[in-house]
């Protein structure tokens, strides 16, 4: 799947990286719909963020539909939108 991903500083692209697994009982998958950017992410464009490690996937601001979870009794049943 495609990924933002960080590669340093002011250096940003679109990776592929391997779908989502769901690992743990409380996992959901979701298919995003859409996102935004926040201060947070300039100031990892920026290099302002330490702890930032080359490779790593970004973004946080989003909305999707779940496509798979694992406990459906959770209220967040397939095509339930986030």
């Amino acid at each position: 799947m495609k990924s933002l991903v960080y590669h340093g500083t002011k250096d940003i692209r679109i990776d592929d990286k391997p779908k989502p697994r769901i690992t743990d009982r409380e996992d959901i998958i979701l298919r995003v719909t859409s996102s935004a950017i926040c201060g947070s992410d300039l100031h990892l464009y920026h290099g302002v963020t330490p702890g930032m490690e080359p490779g790593q996937t970004l973004g946080h601001e989003f909305m999707g539909v779940v496509r798979k979870s694992v406990r459906p009794c959770m209220r967040l049943k397939k095509e339930t939108e986030l």
